[in-house]
């Protein structure tokens, strides 16, 4: 048990180092004797783990993709309106790109993964298809206009957020990614919303920054 953990840990640690290194340096730039020297791991016992610098970037990309799919399944589980589903996950998503190094590298990658394999199609798949069910259902609920398609919303959203974070990291290192998030979502919710819906689309967009208000503790019996 102790090797095992220990294992895990090397492992940990060797993402994390070529996480930095990723994401400051990108796949071209980045070498395994700068991820050995970022994550203080010997060449051996990173070469143990991960055979080449193609093996840590998909490794990378795995892990990013499993935590932005933790994060939108607990959302999921929620029992929340389906607009609003779709606009926490964006925030979700946005605070992962502020707060997880690896999230931001794994990013960087997908769009570096001609240089090392084929095109990572998978997690912009999955993002567009859970959209555009929760697009169908918030149609149902009476929130999104029943004229919107569902699939060309779902892909048209993803689209904007990938540039809309895409643009904050060149101009700012993200520094103002949640802001331009939220500013996305006030000129796309008036466009979309159902005609019987009355909320203010500026409530709704202001989740992105403040999101859900705490839900008060349960009192003793």
């Amino acid at each position: 048990m102790v090797l095992q953990d220990r294992a895990k840990a090397t492992r940990g640690a060797a993402l994390l180092g070529a996480a930095a290194v990723f994401e400051e340096h990108g796949y071209g730039g980045a070498t395994l004797s700068r991820v050995s020297e970022v994550s203080g791991l010997t060449k051996g016992a990173l070469y143990f783990h991960f055979q080449s610098k193609e093996d840590l970037a998909r490794a990378v990309i795995e892990v990013q993709h499993r935590i932005a799919a933790a994060e939108g399944e607990r959302i999921l589980a929620e029992n929340l309106p389906a607009l609003t589903k779709i606009i926490l996950m964006c925030r979700g998503f946005g605070l992962q790109l502020v707060d997880e190094p690896v999230v931001r590298a794994g990013i960087r990658l997908t769009f570096e993964a001609t240089a090392f394999g084929p095109p990572v199609r998978g997690p912009y798949e999955d993002w567009i298809a859970i959209m555009e069910q929760l697009t169908e259902r918030s149609k149902s609920e009476l929130q999104i206009r029943a004229s919107i398609d569902a699939g060309a919303f779902a892909r048209y959203l993803v689209a904007s957020f990938t540039g809309v974070q895409m643009v904050s990291g060149v101009l700012t290192s993200r520094a103002d990614v949640m802001q331009r998030i939220e500013e996305m979502w006030e000129i796309l919710l008036p466009g979309i919303l159902h005609e019987d819906f009355h909320e203010n689309p500026r409530t709704l967009s202001r989740l992105i920054s403040t999101g859900l208000p705490e839900r008060p503790a349960p009192t003793a019996p």
